[in-house]
């Protein structure tokens, strides 16, 4: 027994065993046994800590002093890079939307693209508006203007939908503020800069790929007709595919102009990338760099936008500050259980590299010559497929390769782009254990089926595509 035990512990082999019975059991709590993921993922990390012959000491600390320990450092480390950076996009997304945002955004795009392009106007729609409002969120707010748009032009609610559901899925799965880039843009010590700047780059061509190219494919192919009822704005009724819509909010107020809102979404985008930028450009003693750098450090950047869109969509047009404190504190209220999930997901791969797997993957994956873009990607592409969180599969995978990474003095651009990797397989096939596949089919009036040749085909097509933008660059530039 205890020669077994050595072996898990200190050969190769042995850790590479331990760490995928970890990840099995990890899947296994989390799909079959419905645990809920943060639970899941603290339990199976203590749980390999002491498999791993860990001291107790370093795991959780002492009765005494804890501040050192994996469990606080790792929970810790993470959660103050991305906490405020979460909340406060949490809080500029709610400030848009209750505004009347989207509707404005839409009543423009519709009208510069005319009836034949309304499909690319809605990819637009969700490709902007999905930069401020996380993915779920996105869909309650435009949902309805896709059913508007659909019955105008007398063609599939698939057509419409398809291309906005794609602009909703690149932003949240590439870019910051959301989650999950921000959490890997941590993990892997990488500027968010430099992740807003590649995951353009390689989730544009998906996204032109997934929401456009097949999205027009399979919109003509599968005809979806509009209920009268997702039209119908049940009063005193908050429930349903379209129980509220942005019009509603816009016409008690006013609408605010397009120009408003395309500029307050571009304010933090600016500023950080005139931060990572000045870095390159400039010299470390520049005063112009301080200013730059305190104004792009992305917890000042979304400060500001959410200062402006406080004062342009909220005080300049009759809100109150107690009505947007209200409407912060309601925004609010669903971040903490995924700060929690990201922060057991960061603990988890902390344990992981405490344990010395990290190392022996390194050399197991040296010696095999499989390339740390290709293992990233497909590591992540494991975890979505098996558990169906994007989130879940950013984290674990993120503190996976962290090790792979450190130390092999790969440039920002470089680590960006792995970070892209790691994304790109977090949305691939969406199927029944992702709660987005659910709300996507009944938003959108599909069945199971329909949602499996549109929507699970799609995301595929989203994440194939940009992982392949991103390891080309990364050849190119590593």
């Amino acid at each position: 027994m205890g020669t077994t035990v050595d072996w898990l512990r200190t050969s190769t082999p042995g850790l590479l065993v331990l760490c995928g019975l970890a990840i099995a059991v990890l899947l296994l709590a989390i799909i079959k046994i419905k645990l809920e993921p943060f639970i899941a993922l603290l339990l199976t990390g203590l749980a390999l800590a002491l498999a791993a012959g860990l001291p107790v000491n370093k795991i959780v600390g002492t009765a005494i002093k804890s501040g050192d320990s994996l469990l606080e450092t790792g929970f810790g480390g993470i959660l103050g890079h991305i906490a405020v950076i979460i909340g406060l996009g949490t809080v500029l997304g709610a400030i848009l939307e209750r505004s009347g945002g989207a509707d404005v955004l839409t009543g423009k795009l519709l009208n510069l693209f005319g009836p034949k392009g309304a499909p690319i106007a809605m990819g637009l729609l969700g490709l902007i508006f999905g930069i401020p409002v996380f993915f779920d969120i996105g869909i309650f707010v435009l949902a309805p203007l896709i059913y508007v748009a659909a019955k105008r032009g007398g063609r599939s609610l698939v057509l419409y939908a398809m291309p906005m559901l794609a602009g909703l899925s690149m932003t949240h799965a590439f870019l910051p503020p959301h989650p999950g880039p921000v959490a890997i843009g941590g993990l892997l010590e990488v500027s968010l800069g430099w992740l807003i700047l590649m995951g353009f780059i390689c989730g544009i061509p998906g996204f032109i790929a997934a929401g456009l190219v097949w999205g027009a494919w399979i919109g003509k192919r599968i005809q979806v007709e509009v209920p009268e009822e997702f039209l119908v704005r049940k009063e005193g009724n908050g429930e349903g595919p379209g129980a509220a819509t942005a019009p509603t909010r816009t016409a008690e107020r006013g609408a605010p102009s397009v120009w408003t809102i395309g500029g307050i979404i571009a304010v933090p985008l600016v500023l950080i990338l005139g931060a990572t930028f000045g870095t390159q450009l400039l010299d470390k003693n520049s005063r112009l760099l301080q200013v730059l750098t305190f104004l792009g450090t992305p917890a000042v950047a979304l400060l500001i936008a959410v200062l402006i869109a406080f004062y342009l969509l909220g005080v300049r047009r009759g809100s109150s500050v107690q009505e947007l404190s209200a409407l912060t504190a309601e925004s609010l209220r669903p971040v903490g259980m995924l700060l929690l999930v990201v922060g057991a997901g960061a603990f988890f791969g902390k344990i992981i590299a405490a344990t010395g797997i990290g190392t022996a993957l390194a050399n197991t994956m040296s010696d095999a010559g499989l390339p740390v873009m290709l293992l990233a990607y497909l590591i992540s592409c494991g975890l979505r497929i098996a558990q169906g969180s994007a989130t879940v599969a950013i984290v674990t995978t993120g503190g996976i390769v962290a090790p792979l990474v450190a130390g092999h003095g790969y440039s920002q651009a470089s680590i960006a782009l792995i970070a892209m990797a790691i994304a790109a397989g977090s949305i691939i096939l969406s199927h029944v254990n992702d709660g987005g596949f659910w709300i996507i089919q009944k938003y959108f009036n599909l069945t199971v089926k329909q949602t499996l040749q549109s929507w699970t085909v799609l995301e595929t097509v989203l994440s194939v595509v940009s992982f392949a933008v991103a390891a080309v660059l990364f050849a190119i530039v590593s």
